[in-house]
């Protein structure tokens, strides 16, 4: 059983699974910037407070496993991580300049939110 999170007025785990791709599905993802790639995302974790419970990065999609607080909305979670990988990912690897953007608009996502009664 998992350990239960306490937050302010409530106890409980809330995870989502979230997928992704780069546009045109290129096989960008590979060596430093697979590297980076990890580090970028686990600042990112860090600062927002979340627990990255998987992460695998391929050369053509990312698969991302993490726990967040109970307030956030998905959409925020993957705007913080698509949005600042992107920035500073074409800053440091100009090679990706080429790509109209690093990734594609849309994504998958299942969540899972428990409680404690």
């Amino acid at each position: 059983m998992s350990e239960y999170r306490h937050y302010n007025h409530a106890v409980g785990l809330c995870t989502v699974h979230l997928v992704w791709i780069p546009k045109r599905r290129k096989k960008v993802l590979v060596d430093k910037i697979r590297d980076r790639i990890y580090e970028i995302f686990a600042e990112i974790a860090t600062e927002k407070g979340w627990n990255i419970k998987a992460l695998e990065v391929q050369p053509d999609h990312i698969h991302l496993f993490v726990e967040i607080h109970p307030t956030d909305a998905i959409y925020q979670v993957v705007r913080a991580f698509k949005g600042r990988s992107a920035n500073y990912l074409r800053k440091e690897f100009p090679e990706l300049k080429k790509l109209p953007s690093l990734w594609t608009n849309s994504y998958f996502f299942k969540g899972s939110r428990q409680s404690k009664h």
